[in-house]
């Protein structure tokens, strides 16, 4: 039968919950500011949510996938503690790299749901900060045919 032959409940447009967000399936390795983003995420849409009249199922709807979204990701967390030897790279790193054309470039290595590269942080999963994890200072990865070297690690 043709959707448009389906009477529409009174009162608009029906809304379903809307499909979850994909969650990866990496472990959830957090910094501790990332475990604060994430629980900060989750008080904010209980309390959107909280205050969503009961007619509102659009809204409604959007904070209830938003807010199973960060409650899984605060239920998956493991809070990974910095160890700031520097002697190598690893989760919570500030990493320091002199690309091939002699820019720099540093960015921390943090957890894919706190990682914003435009504000120097990548999530420990991409293909950088996989091929410098355990390297020191004066080791050099490629990475998509662009050679790194790795100057500071804090």
């Amino acid at each position: 039968m043709s959707r448009a032959f389906v009477r529409e409940p009174e009162g608009g447009e029906a809304f379903e919950d809307l499909p979850d967000r994909p969650i990866s399936q990496h472990p959830n390795f957090v910094t501790p500011e990332g475990l604060a983003r994430i629980e900060a995420e989750v008080a904010r849409f209980e309390a959107e949510l909280s205050g969503l009249s009961p007619d509102d199922k659009a809204d409604h709807a959007r904070v209830s996938r938003d807010l199973r979204y960060w409650s899984a990701r605060k239920n998956s967390a493991q809070l990974v503690e910095e160890e700031p030897d520097g002697s190598s790279v690893r989760f919570g790193s500030t990493v320091t790299v002199v690309r091939e054309d002699d820019t720099r470039q540093t960015f921390r290595i943090v957890g894919e749901d706190e990682a914003d590269p435009h504000a120097g942080s990548i999530s420990y999963v991409a293909p950088l900060a996989r091929a410098l994890t355990g390297k020191g200072v004066g080791d050099t990865v490629t990475v998509n045919d662009h050679e790194f070297e790795v100057v500071e690690i804090r």
